[in-house]
């Protein structure tokens, strides 16, 4: 699973969510991801290879916290 914004770092993604930056996630593949609940996600987005990877908490749709 993926964020909507293609983040080169967990870093930078835990900087924009809590700047309140909203960033949602996606599956490219088969499924849906969770509109409430948690998910794991990773980056950057193919076809570059994933060097981090990150358990988040969506409400709504949006990232509120990174673990």
């Amino acid at each position: 699973m993926y964020t909507t914004i293609n983040f080169k770092t967990k870093k930078a993604l835990k900087e924009a969510v809590a700047s309140g930056i909203k960033v949602g996630v996606y599956s490219p593949g088969l499924g849906q991801p969770p509109h409430t609940g948690s998910a794991c996600v990773e980056g950057p987005h193919y076809p570059k290879p994933h060097s981090w990877y990150a358990q988040v908490t969506i409400v709504d749709g949006v990232i509120t916290k990174v673990k």
